[in-house]
C-alpha cells in the first residue's frame, strides 16, 4: 500500500541524512516515533520487476531521500519533490509481516543514508526473510542482506542543463562529484552477493560501463563475473521503454552481461505501488 502522506568520493551517510538539502528527506514532515524509525515514502506488494529475481513475489519498503539526482529518477518523490511518512521500524516490520512474501526489497532514494535502516534490516533478517538492498553503490554499511542491488550512476545521469527538472542546475556538480565511490562499490562486492545494475540511456553508456566494470574489478578482492553485470533499458512509461528495450538487450547479448526488464513498467506502466 503506499504511505505517501504529502507528508571517487567518499559520502558520510550521517551529513547527508540531517536535512532537506543534504538528503532531499523533510526529518519534519511529520512527528517522529519514538525507537528506530525511517521515513517511508511507499510499502506495497508487487512483484519484484528487476534484476536477478525479477518476478518474484516482493514487498517493497521505499524510503525517501537521496544524496543524488539523477535526471531520469524513477521515484521522484523520494529525492527531487520527497514525500514520506515517519514509520517506526516496530510498523514497518508489522505491515511487512501483513503482505505473502518471503522476499523484502528495502529501496528509495537511497535507503543507506538512514541509520536506521540497519535496525530494520536486522529486524528483517531475524524473521527469516530475504532482503534486498537497491543502492546506488556510493555508501556501504555493515548490514544483514541477501542481495546487494547496486546501480552505479552513469554520466548520462547527471542532471545537466538540459536535463534539470528543477531547472535551477543547483545539483550537476554535486551529482556529478558523488555519483562514483569505488572503495564502497568494492566492498559491497565483496561482501555480500551482488548484482551491479546499470540503467543503460544507449549504446554511449557502454564504454563507461565497461571502464567502471573493469575498475571495481581491480579495487575488489573477489571476481566480478559477467553474470553480474545487469544492463537495464531507462524509462519510466511503457513507450519509453519501446524505445530503449530493444537497443539495450542487443547491448547486452553482444557484450556477454545480462539484461534486466522491468516488469512493474511493462505491466504497470510504473503506477504507484507497483
Amino acid at each position: 500500500m503506499p504511505v505517501n502522506d504529502d507528508a571517487e568520493t567518499v559520502t558520510d551517510p550521517a551529513s547527508v541524512g540531517a536535512t532537506t538539502d543534504a538528503s532531499g528527506a523533510d526529518p519534519a514532515a511529520d512527528e517522529t516515533p519514538a525507537g528506530p524509525a525511517l521515513p517511508i515514502n511507499e510499502l506495497f506488494h508487487s512483484l519484484q520487476g528487476e534484476g536477478k529475481l525479477a518476478g518474484v513475489p516482493t514487498v517493497f519498503v521505499r524510503t525517501s531521500g537521496c544524496n543524488l539526482r539523477c535526471w531520469f529518477c524513477d521515484s521522484y518523490h523520494t529525492s527531487w519533490e520527497p514525500t514520506h511518512a515517519t514509520m517506526a521500524v516496530d510498523e514497518i516490520v508489522a505491515e511487512v509481516e501483513s503482505h505473502d512474501a518471503e522476499h523484502v526489497v528495502v529501496t528509495g532514494g537511497e535507503p543507506m543514508i538512514h541509520d536506521d535502516v540497519e535496525v530494520l534490516l536486522a529486524r528483517l533478517d531475524d524473521a527469516g526473510y530475504h532482503t534486498t538492498v537497491e543502492t546506488n553503490g556510493t555508501i556501504h554499511r555493515d548490514v544483514a542482506i541477501d542481495l546487494a542491488s547496486v546501480s552505479p550512476k552513469l554520466a548520462s545521469s547527471t542532471p545537466t542543463a538540459d536535463r534539470d527538472p528543477k531547472g535551477d542546475g543547483e545539483w550537476a556538480e554535486r551529482h556529478e562529484r558523488e555519483r562514483i565511490d569505488l572503495d564502497a562499490l568494492a566492498r559491497l562486492v565483496e561482501e555480500y552477493e551482488s548484482q551491479l545494475k546499470f540503467v543503460v540511456t544507449g549504446p554511449d553508456d557502454l564504454p563507461e560501463i565497461e571502464r567502471l566494470v573493469e575498475r571495481v574489478r581491480e579495487r575488489a578482492s573477489v571476481p566480478v563475473p559477467d553474470s553480474e553485470v545487469l544492463l537495464m533499458p531507462e524509462g519510466t512509461t511503457r513507450e519509453e521503454l519501446d524505445e530503449t528495450r530493444r537497443i539495450v538487450a542487443e547491448l547486452a547479448a553482444e557484450h556477454g552481461y545480462r539484461y534486466t526488464p522491468r516488469i512493474h513498467v511493462d505491466v504497470w506502466n510504473d503506477a504507484p505501488g507497483t
